[in-house]
């Protein structure tokens, strides 16, 4: 039996070189934490910012986040897509604080810095000094160039009207960054047709960003936290299901067959299961199969380290993790469905996305269980996770009873962080 030192480490202790048991100062660590936004958020990673269908028009916008740093996902004068950093090129200052707007260009309200919606410097006041007594006090210096003093502009990848952003412009096209396998089902839920948007729910969650990652990533929970999966019979350890990886292992795909709702052999004896739970409104599981689901009712898809994609059943929605310390994280949903959807389709989409959110019947699970879980961590750095269900090996499997998917993220952690500059 191994016995944890009461030590309080910096740096993760692995049991050997696999990640079967994962540090909890891996949690817990301010400096680790600045380490994963500089290694994940900042460089080599495309991170998640918006939908097209979020800023529709020239001058629509929309404030956001890469990892900590507010950014601003814009359409600009010539409809073109834009990211650039919520940061004035003067005096650093957030100069943007609507969530979402229309504006012909960018005014730090401070000095009154102007900018183009491409992110580039057009107006400083006073840059040829003022007049007076017949003679010219201040002004920038006469090297004083615009063109070196505009926004930061990440780089930016489109695909089925979801927008990718990264500062890093070295970073690998979208399409291999998400590999071929995991590419399939995003473009499997992304097809072309034209997105609209439904709503949004928003929460802070205290524990760490990595807890909500791992927590798309297994498929162990639902059918024992999630009294509404087991009983409806939505997500369930007897349904038919596939967990997919992408090469490296960061991005991962959970697939699963709504059973029947129910009694059932495999569930009548998990706790979670309750045979008497009748729903006042049956509209909540109205669930209507569609023809680009291909035969799954259910794929979350998780892409490292920014986003979720979901398809349960007729909801969807994408789910920003955004990161506010090595304690917490904003957690950001956006409700959508498609142009060709009709009002029953919709209102649909909007009834089953009860189950998601702050106070959703699913959802509101995960982030008290993710709070309860960093509580222990913060106690007890010096002490180890187990996820050996299935195995210590990280693979493709046919099943659900496995943590194959949370070892093979932390395989490419391990990769990563442990990398030398």
């Amino acid at each position: 039996m191994n016995k944890p030192l009461n030590t309080f480490p910096s740096e993760p202790v692995w049991e050997d070189d696999g990640t079967h048991r994962i540090p909890f100062v891996a949690y817990t660590d301010e400096d680790l934490y600045r380490k994963e936004l500089e290694r994940f958020f900042y460089r080599g990673h495309w991170c998640y910012v918006g939908l097209e269908a979020e800023v529709p028009k020239p001058g629509d916008f929309k404030r956001t986040v890469v990892g900590e740093r507010s950014v601003i996902l814009v359409r600009d004068a010539d409809g073109v897509i834009r990211v650039v950093e919520n940061v004035c090129a003067h005096r650093g200052m957030r100069f943007c604080r609507e969530r979402h707007g229309n504006r012909k260009e960018f005014v730090c309200p401070y000095h009154q810095w102007s900018y183009t919606l491409k992110g580039d410097l057009q107006g400083v006041p006073f840059r040829r000094g003022v007049r007076q007594d017949g003679q010219v006090h201040g002004g920038m210096p006469a090297d004083f160039k615009t063109s070196d003093h505009g926004l930061t502009q990440l780089k930016v990848a489109t695909r089925g009207g979801v927008v990718f952003a990264s500062f890093d412009h070295e970073v690998e096209p979208f399409e291999d960054y998400l590999g071929p396998t995991i590419l399939g089902y995003f473009d499997r839920l992304f097809n072309g047709r034209q997105l609209k948007i439904l709503g949004y729910n928003r929460q802070r969650i205290p524990g760490n960003w990595k807890l909500m990652q791992e927590n798309i990533k297994d498929p162990y929970h639902p059918g024992l936290l999630h009294t509404w999966f087991v009983t409806f019979g939505l997500w369930r350890a007897d349904n038919k299901s596939q967990l997919r990886m992408d090469a490296k292992h960061r991005h991962a795909a959970m697939i699963s067959t709504r059973g029947t709702a129910g009694q059932a052999a495999q569930v009548t004896q998990v706790s979670s299961f309750k045979a008497e739970m009748k729903l006042h409104d049956p509209s909540f599981i109205d669930i209507v199969p569609e023809a680009w689901w291909g035969g799954p009712t259910a794929v979350m898809t998780t892409i490292f380290p920014s986003v979720i994609l979901q398809q349960q059943v007729n909801s969807v929605s994408t789910r920003h993790i955004q990161p506010t310390g090595h304690g917490s994280f904003d957690f950001v949903w956006t409700h959508f469905g498609f142009e060709d959807d009709d009002e029953v389709m919709t209102n649909r989409r909007l009834t089953q996305a009860n189950l998601f959110g702050p106070a959703g019947f699913v959802s509101a699970d995960d982030g008290e269980v993710i709070e309860f879980s960093q509580q222990a961590f913060e106690s007890k750095p010096f002490h180890r996770a187990v996820a050996e269900l299935g195995g210590r090996t990280v693979e493709d499997t046919e099943h659900m009873v496995t943590e194959t998917l949370i070892r093979g993220m932390y395989r490419y952690w391990r990769e990563v962080m442990e990398a030398p500059q």
